[in-house]
């Protein structure tokens, strides 16, 4: 992955954690073990939604100052800010597929947003930056091209957009699926308090893949 100077001038404090997995089966059936691994997030998450009203939780409140020093799409919400207010509304987590569930229960278990993309998909290196705007887009679930705002913070390769808004909005071109057999899984912060976070659930996600896929995974830190 490469951060482009333009992201760093816009967030100097941030840190980025990736997490490389190959030679993975994201086709692992036994549904109650996520089931479970997710429950338990959402108890843990239960510390960063302490405070009323909802956005004065500082977890919220740091992410949505942070989508202020971009162009963003109205209504855009860091992806862990979703993630809370649903355990705010009581609402349980659904399983979707084993990397996704895995990196949604460390999402809310360490208060730091998480995406991930399957590697096969991407066309050439990825890159998180800030777009220069028209980037081909197609949204998740989304049946027309949604292209990324001039001046936005996205993830992209050399085909388009990947994730717009950090990653709050995924594509469907590179989203993870059963299919995937090679990802990348990212973990995002940007001050010294979320980097801790972050630095502890990026540790417990590669063992988790690695404990349970069998597989060797190779993990990376970005700093300005």
């Amino acid at each position: 992955m490469i951060i482009d100077n333009e992201f760093w001038e816009l967030f100097p404090d941030a840190t980025i954690y990736s997490l490389v997995a190959k030679r993975l089966n994201n086709n692992d059936e036994d549904t109650a073990f996520y089931e479970q691994l997710l429950s338990a997030a959402e108890k843990e998450a239960q510390q960063y939604i302490q405070t009323e009203p909802f956005r004065e939780n500082p977890v919220v409140a740091q992410w949505r100052e942070a989508f202020t020093k971009f162009k963003t799409k109205k209504g855009a919400r860091s992806s862990i800010e979703a993630l809370l207010k649903r355990v705010s509304q009581g609402k349980e987590l659904g399983t979707i597929n084993p990397l996704v569930d895995i990196y949604n229960s460390m999402s809310l278990k360490h208060g730091v947003p998480c995406g991930g993309e399957d590697l096969n998909a991407m066309d050439g290196e990825l890159h998180l930056g800030v777009a220069k705007g028209g980037e081909q887009f197609l949204p998740l679930g989304a049946e027309e091209d949604a292209p990324a705002l001039t001046g936005e913070v996205i993830y992209y390769d050399q085909t388009g957009a990947i994730c717009r808004c950090f990653n709050w909005r995924e594509a469907q071109r590179t989203m993870l699926t059963e299919n995937t057999t090679n990802a990348v899984l990212i973990i995002e912060s940007i001050n010294a308090e979320q980097s801790k976070r972050a630095k502890e659930a990026i540790e417990e996600l590669q063992q988790l893949i690695n404990d349970r896929f069998g597989v060797e995974t190779t993990s990376s830190t970005f700093k300005k």
